[in-house]
């Protein structure tokens, strides 16, 4: 049975990539590490804890010891790395947060896979998520490919390329079998609410202000989280050895388009009058070193290995407030704090 690390299997996309290795590859054994930093939850991966292929393990990837420790124990055949620091806002306040985390949490993943495997290579992968962020910003036009030039903006995408530097500079320097993605935002289901889209939906269902930034024409493209896992699952298995692949939704809105968007879905489920929730947009000072667009090029991964989206936006935009609807208690778990109490004991 083959061994597969997932680091930041309690955070949002982490939780997703889980619960589909988990499910799907029997043959695996998933081993779950995240440290449940704020935005990592174990009520995201309830519904698998009990799977006789699954083990989570509490701990840090700054950690050296432990990593090394870990590795010595259990021998992974694979490394899927989604374990960082997300949000913009918190590293603009905190970027060693970011650092510590982003840069020595991978280096560290990296310099133990590679004394581990010792050269014999077959069969192992070590595979880094990481963000379009990376790239910088666009203008009107144009798209991120897999060959455009770095250029962060922001302490958390500076950190992001950095580790994206080290694992390419493993790859070429030890040999080590690494893939790498780069992906556009995300959305959906279990979405910790400092980021717009839950943000927003929870503000709405609460009757709070929907802070916007500047003029609110910055644009991204989302990317469902699904979409996303399944794109991941393609590129652990099928992607090639040193190879680079960028994943988006196809999916352009400017912020405020989108948020009007949610206000006039929400106002739909809530039973509200149309109009109700886009009284509480207002407009805020903009942030420092934001960026105006993002989009990814996708054709690659849609080339090599048949990937593409498979919900409209308007579709994973509908599930996705459906399923914050249907599970107030997870939002207010979460919003409330209780969250973290889940398991406190047991992995202290």
């Amino acid at each position: 049975m083959k061994k597969i690390l997932i680091t930041g299997g309690a955070g949002f996309i982490g939780s997703h990539v889980v619960r589909r290795f988990v499910s799907r590859y029997p043959e695996y054994h998933i081993f779950n590490l995240d440290a449940l930093t704020y935005a990592g939850n174990l009520e995201n991966i309830k519904d698998i804890e009990a799977n006789s292929n699954y083990t989570f393990i509490k701990g840090d990837i700054v950690d050296e010891k432990f990593i090394n420790d870990l590795f010595g124990i259990h021998n992974f055949d694979g490394v899927l790395h989604l374990a960082a620091e997300s949000h913009v806002d918190r590293s603009i306040e905190d970027p060693l947060r970011f650092v510590k985390t982003n840069i020595i949490g991978t280096m560290n993943l990296l310099n133990v896979a590679k004394n581990q495997w010792k050269g014999n290579f077959d069969g192992k992968r070590f595979y880094h998520i990481s963000t379009d962020e990376v790239y910088g910003s666009l203008g009107n036009e144009g798209l991120f490919t897999e060959k455009t030039p770095y250029d962060p903006n922001s302490p958390y995408s500076a950190s992001k390329a950095s580790s994206d530097h080290f694992v390419r500079a493993y790859g070429e320097t030890y040999g080590l079998p690494y893939v790498l993605t780069n992906c556009s935002n995300n959305y959906g289901s279990h979405h910790f609410p400092e980021k717009l889209i839950p943000l927003f939906i929870n503000n709405i269902i609460n009757n709070k202000l929907l802070p916007i930034y500047g003029d609110g024409n910055y644009t991204r493209d989302w990317l469902f989280v699904e979409d996303h896992a399944i794109a991941i699952d393609l590129v652990f298995h099928e992607g090639k050895n040193h190879e680079t692949y960028n994943i988006g939704g196809f999916n352009e809105w400017k912020n405020i388009d989108l948020v009007r968007l949610l206000c006039k879905i929400m106002d739909g489920k809530l039973g509200r009058e149309k109009g109700t929730s886009e009284k509480l947009i207002t407009y805020v000072k903009d942030r420092p070193g934001h960026d105006l667009r993002y989009a990814i090029d996708a054709s690659k991964i849609n080339r090599e290995l048949g990937w593409k989206p498979t919900v409209t936006f308007e579709e994973g935009l509908e599930k996705t407030i459906n399923w914050y609807l249907n599970n107030e208690d997870w939002l207010k778990n979460v919003t409330s704090g209780v969250y973290q109490d889940y398991y406190k004991k047991q992995y202290s």
